[in-house]
C-alpha cells in the first residue's frame, strides 16, 4: 500500500470502519497461515535456534508504533546496570546492508540498517547487529561477547527462540477492531496477547485489553541539538518558538502532543513511519526553529538549513514491572 492509501487504512483499522467487514474472507486465510507457520515450528517441522544466553524478545501484535524502541533502550540500560553485557538484534526494517550480519554505529547509513537500529546503537552504546536472519545475527553478538539478547520487534520471528516474551501495546489505540490484517491492525489474533510473559501498555489505556497489564510512560528527558550533538534540559527550552515539528512514526499524534504538553507552540508536518526525509521535506519557507524526535534525526542530519533539535525521550515502566523483571531476570 502506499503511504497515503496505508495511513487512510491504518486509522480505518483502529477505528473499526464497518467497511473492512469485506476483507473479512482474506483475514481467514491470513490467520490460516500464521496458525500453519506457528505450529510448523512448534512441532519441529521448522527449525528454531536456541542462544546458549538469554534472549528477550519485544514486540508488539498490531501494526504501527507501540513504542517498544524506547522500552528495548531501557532494558539494555537496566541490563548493564546489572552487570549483564546486551546485544540488540533487529531486522533493521526500512535498510538495506550489502551483507549481513550488519554491525551497527552511529556512522552507518540509515538506508543500510534501518533508523531504529541506528537510533538505538546511538542511544544505548550497546552492540546493535542488523539481520533478517535472527539466529545469525544473535551468533554475532555472541562472538561480541554479549551474555543476553535483546530482539527488537522480534515477536513474530519464530525461528529465534526466546525466554522472555514482552509485549508493548498503546494505550490510545490498543488492539484497534481486534481483528488480523487485512481487516484490521493485528498481524496476530488477540488470543496470542494472553500467550507472552508481560504486556506492557504504553501510556493510559483507553480500551480493554484480554489479560492484566503492566504500564508505562515515554517521558521527555531533554533536547538535543542536531548539528553538533549538545544537550539542553527539557525546560526551559534551548530554543524560542513557535516552531515546526515533524514526525515520521508509528502515531505522530504522539509526539505533537507531548509538544502541547511542555507548552511548545508548534505547526505539525505528519509523515509515514520510516519515512525517509529529503531536504524539501524540512523546508518550510521561514526561519522557525525545526524539532523532530530521535528516529526521524538519524535520517535528517545535514538536511536541515537552519535551527534544528532533537525531543530525547526515555521509558518509565511502572514499579510492579520493574520488580517483575528484575525476579524473571534472576532466573535466566
Amino acid at each position: 500500500m502506499s503511504g497515503g492509501v496505508g495511513e487512510r487504512w491504518l486509522e480505518a483499522a483502529y477505528a473499526g470502519a464497518p467497511w473492512l467487514r469485506v476483507l473479512r474472507p482474506l483475514e481467514a486465510l491470513y490467520r490460516r497461515v500464521v496458525a500453519d507457520r506457528a505450529r510448523a515450528y512448534a512441532e519441529g517441522r521448522r527449525r528454531v535456534w536456541r542462544a546458549p544466553v538469554p534472549v528477550i524478545v519485544v514486540g508488539n501484535i498490531t501494526l504501527g508504533g507501540t513504542g517498544k524502541s524506547p522500552l528495548v533502550a531501557w532494558l539494555a540500560r537496566r541490563l548493564q546496570e546489572r552487570g549483564r553485557r546486551p546485544g540488540i538484534l533487529s531486522r533493521g526494517y526500512g535498510g538495506k546492508a550489502e551483507r549481513y550480519p550488519l554491525w551497527v554505529t552511529a556512522d552507518t547509513p540509515p538506508t543500510s540498517c534501518g533508523d531504529e537500529p541506528r537510533m538505538l546503537a546511538e542511544q544505548t552504546g550497546v552492540p546493535v547487529v542488523v539481520d533478517p536472519d535472527r539466529p545469525r545475527g544473535g551468533r554475532r553478538l555472541l562472538e561480541a561477547g554479549c551474555d543476553i539478547l535483546l530482539s527488537d520487534d522480534g515477536l513474530q520471528h519464530l525461528a529465534l527462540g526466546r525466554d522472555l516474551e514482552l509485549l508493548v501495546v498503546d494505550g490510545h489505540r490498543g488492539l484497534g477492531n481486534g481483528h488480523c490484517l487485512p481487516a484490521g491492525p493485528l498481524r496476530e489474533p488477540r488470543e496470542r496477547v494472553a500467550t507472552v510473559d508481560a504486556v506492557i501498555v504504553n501510556g493510559e489505556p483507553r480500551r480493554d485489553l484480554p489479560v492484566a497489564a503492566h504500564r508505562m510512560t515515554l517521558a521527555p528527558s531533554g533536547w538535543r541539538a542536531l548539528d553538533d550533538g549538545a544537550r539542553y534540559p527539557v525546560s526551559p527550552p534551548p530554543f524560542r518558538g513557535p516552531v515546526h515539528a515533524v514526525a515520521g512514526i508509528g502515531r505522530p499524534a504522539r509526539f505533537f502532543a507531548t509538544l502541547e504538553a511542555l507548552g511548545i507552540a508548534h505547526v505539525a508536518h505528519s509523515f509515514g513511519d520510516h519515512h525517509r526525509f529529503t531536504a524539501d521535506d524540512l523546508a518550510f519557507g521561514d526561519d522557525r526553529p525545526l524539532v523532530m524526535t530521535a528516529k526521524d534525526a538519524v535520517k535528517c542530519r545535514g538536511l536541515a538549513s537552519g535551527e534544528a533539535w532533537v525531543l530525547e525521550v526515555e521509558a518509565i515502566p511502572d514499579p510492579d514491572f520493574v520488580a517483575w523483571l528484575d525476579g524473571r531476570l534472576a532466573t535466566l
